[in-house]
């Protein structure tokens, strides 16, 4: 398992990805999910993988390759010459039917799943900014202002935190942070996700590297993030009145007045007779 992280803002794009590939508890492994792909002053892509290790590994090392034929007029398409990141995505796309074309059958005959799930994005010159998510299938769909970011892999312990804080709006170093902490919840509950982490944020139109950073356990920030972030949560835990079954004297001062004084409500266990 793994666990990715792409967020699409107005100032630019965050990617966060860790590195463990584990195939059960005595087979654990580190590989990089992150694969940038760039052109300087033309284009810039980052892909991050989730799922089987040897079908994304394929899809990068294809992707780079792949060719759609557009007519006996055209060039083929790839994402060298793509003109939007909608064409590079379709590449994209076609890159894992054609893993799956390849190994698809041999993977089934074996009882294994074609299992694969990416995110891609980036900006080619004169384009704006996309962001995609990419399924085994090879579709995909768009990130939006309603819909910023993506997940992919063990995403459920770390996207509470990015619901809350994350609007298009989010300052770049915000949202870096905020994928630093839905990370470090994940690391916290899942020991198939795990350092070092690839954190790269892409700053609009640079069509370059802007800042990248490989973070292992001595990163003095990531610690932090850690050590700040679970004694905070404490905090605010540890100042949240507890339940007042017989309704207590000392109201809370957000509490309603009307509720100030009422006792929790005691429910009948079932087949009790409610008086």
């Amino acid at each position: 398992m793994t666990y990715c992280i792409g967020i699409r803002l107005n100032a630019g794009l965050v990617f966060l990805s860790d590195s463990r590939t584990n195939a059960g508890m005595d087979q654990i492994s580190t590989y990089r999910k992150m694969i940038i792909y760039e052109k300087p002053e033309d284009r810039f892509m980052v892909l991050l993988s989730a799922g089987n290790l040897s079908i994304s590994q394929s899809v990068r090392e294809i992707l780079q390759i792949e060719k759609l034929d557009r007519g006996p007029d055209q060039p083929p398409l790839t994402i060298w010459n793509a003109e939007s990141m909608f064409d590079a995505v379709r590449v994209l796309g076609a890159a894992v039917r054609r893993v799956y074309d390849q190994d698809g059958p041999s993977l089934k005959a074996a009882g294994v799943d074609f299992n694969a799930s990416m995110i891609f994005g980036g900006q080619i010159k004169g384009e704006a900014m996309r962001m995609f998510l990419v399924y085994s299938a090879g579709n995909f769909i768009e990130a939006t202002r309603e819909t910023c970011f993506f997940q992919i892999g063990e995403s459920k312990y770390g996207k509470p935190i990015l619901d809350r804080v994350l609007t298009p709006a989010t300052p770049l170093d915000e949202a870096a942070k905020c994928a630093l902490v839905s990370m470090d919840s994940t690391l916290k509950s899942n020991l198939s996700v795990g350092l070092p982490l690839d954190l790269l944020v892409y700053r609009e139109g640079a069509l370059q590297c802007n800042d990248f950073v490989c973070i292992d356990n001595e990163n003095p920030y990531f610690q932090m993030i850690h050590n700040t972030w679970g004694q905070r949560l404490r905090e605010v835990f540890e100042g949240i009145d507890d339940p007042r079954w017989d309704g207590g004297n000392t109201p809370h001062p957000l509490m309603p007045e009307k509720q100030r004084h009422e006792p929790m409500r005691k429910i009948a266990h079932p087949g009790e007779r409610i008086v």
